[in-house]
């Protein structure tokens, strides 16, 4: 059995509204605000993943809860994707630095390149080149 796509835009927006127990015009006015941005369909419908409805439910918990205003929740979010967008970049990074690749080069966008053993960084990969060693290897050298 297929698990499924918790960022398929599958649910209406009455639906979505139902899911997360909220009034479908919160979910405009959420829209407006840029907290939760549905997809829209090719004749302007939003449509809503089970990630929104979660996100939804989230801004609730939070709003009513918590006291945090739609400003403050704003920011958590972003915060909250850059935190996630940060560990996917460790994860994908963390099995190649474990390999023995330790030299790392900072991207145009500010991300980071690993460069393996007896490459050079290309222009595009970033003209920073920061050398890694374990505290372990230093007190040898």
């Amino acid at each position: 059995m297929d698990t499924p796509d918790v960022d398929e835009p599958v649910f209406l927006i009455s639906a979505a509204a139902e899911l997360a127990g909220m009034h479908a015009q919160t979910l405009r006015q959420y829209d407006r605000l840029g907290l939760v941005i549905p997809r829209r369909r090719p004749g302007g419908g939003r449509r809503y993943s089970l990630r929104d409805v979660a996100t939804l439910r989230q801004i609730q918990r939070m709003s009513q809860d918590e006291g945090i205003n739609l400003e403050g929740i704003k920011r958590i979010l972003a915060l909250q994707k850059r935190v996630d967008r940060l560990e996917t970049e460790v994860e994908k990074l963390r099995p190649r630095a474990d390999t023995g690749s330790r030299i790392f080069a900072s991207g145009p966008t500010g991300s980071v390149v690993i460069v393996e053993r007896g490459r050079r960084a290309r222009k595009d990969e970033g003209r920073s080149l920061v050398l890694w060693r374990s505290a372990s290897r230093n007190a040898q050298d």
